[in-house]
């Protein structure tokens, strides 16, 4: 699980600065990253979610 959490903070950390430089220098590839870690992080949020309700059961 705590792996899972250290990638999900990757993850976002990668969004908030490719975010930052679409929205502040019109950086369109940074922008396309964004997206693309956006879509990895939902991924990654989804197998938390999972894993939480497993250990909640035991």
């Amino acid at each position: 699980m705590n792996e899972l959490i250290e990638k999900i903070n990757a993850s976002f950390e990668a969004l908030k600065t490719d975010a930052a430089l679409q929205q502040e220098n019109g950086n369109k590839a940074a922008g396309t990253r964004a997206r693309k870690s956006s879509l990895e992080l939902e991924k990654l949020l989804k197998e938390f979610r999972k894993a939480s309700l497993e250990a909640s059961k035991a």
